[in-house]
């Protein structure tokens, strides 16, 4: 089923016409729901694995337009978590420093060590999406940003970091029943944004730019998925499968203790005696 959503290398000009927002692989929720509670469970378990190795790290990138639910899968999908070697990382409008240097260097610093996992909500791919809808780079800029990325990725796949990428896919309908529902419900007004309105104006420009950039990034190290994200709960199965599937892939144990395990347990009981003043 993962197979579905991902965009291979060698795929044709991406179409995002292609792929329904509403889609769920015609499964109901009630479907996937001891399956879902399983994939939980396996992540716990492979992300203490992972931190306890120390062999490789995970990179997760959100992207998505306003309301595609990037802090919604982060709190649902990744909930069973272990927070002692997980963190999110928001990247905002560039400060004047950061405006300073390359774009990527303000990410490269936040990228995780081996053991972590770091959720980009939001990332790098600004850069060639923001932009360019708001033409303050043009299209030759951002067409060899694209190789710069992938190269940058291709580096962070050769030092042990695997890279998932998902593009988070709402239609714009949802948008506007999302953007309705703060403004109607007191308790998510905070989360409204006349910057929010101002950006649904560019919709379509938005949907040309991601097309170009799932096409001319999604490669073999460091492929891009397209997640029909209308229906949350579809949203958040098929982010958590996918990311239990790759962490599965590594095949990672925990390391060995050198010594003999019944001399250092009769070495701790030896330890317990009354310490020296």
């Amino acid at each position: 089923m993962i197979e579905k959503y991902k965009i291979n290398s060698n795929h044709h000009k991406v179409s995002l016409k292609e792929f329904s927002p509403n889609d769920t692989g015609e499964l109901s929720k009630k479907d996937i729901e001891e399956e879902y509670s399983e994939l939980q469970q396996k992540f716990s378990e492979l992300q203490e694995i992972l931190y306890a190795s120390k062999k490789y790290a995970l990179l997760i990138i959100l992207q998505g337009m306003d309301c595609s639910g990037k802090d919604g899968t982060v709190k649902k999908a990744l909930s069973s978590v272990n927070p002692n070697g997980f963190f999110v990382e928001s990247f905002k409008v560039p400060t004047p420093a950061e405006l300073g240097h390359d774009y990527l260097w303000r990410i490269h610093k936040e990228t995780p060590m081996k053991g972590n996992i770091v959720v980009f909500n939001r990332s790098y791919y600004e850069d060639v999406l923001v932009t360019r809808v708001h033409k303050t780079i043009d299209d030759d800029t951002a067409f060899r940003r694209f190789k710069e990325i992938n190269e940058f990725e291709k580096y962070l796949v050769n030092n042990h970091t695997i890279v998932l990428k998902f593009f988070l896919h709402i239609s714009k309908d949802f948008q506007q029943k999302k953007l309705e529902s703060r403004l109607e419900t007191p308790e998510k007004r905070w989360k409204f944004s006349d910057a929010d309105l101002k950006e649904r104006k560019f919709w379509d420009k938005y949907q040309e730019c991601y097309e170009d950039v799932l096409y001319n990034c999604s490669t073999k190290e460091a492929p891009w998925y397209v997640i029909p994200a209308n229906n949350r709960w579809f949203r958040d199965y098929i982010v958590l499968k996918t990311i239990v599937k790759s962490l599965e892939d590594l095949k990672l144990e925990y390391p060995v203790i050198e010594g003999s395990i019944q001399d250092l347990i009769q070495e701790v009981k030896n330890s317990t005696g009354k310490s020296e003043d």
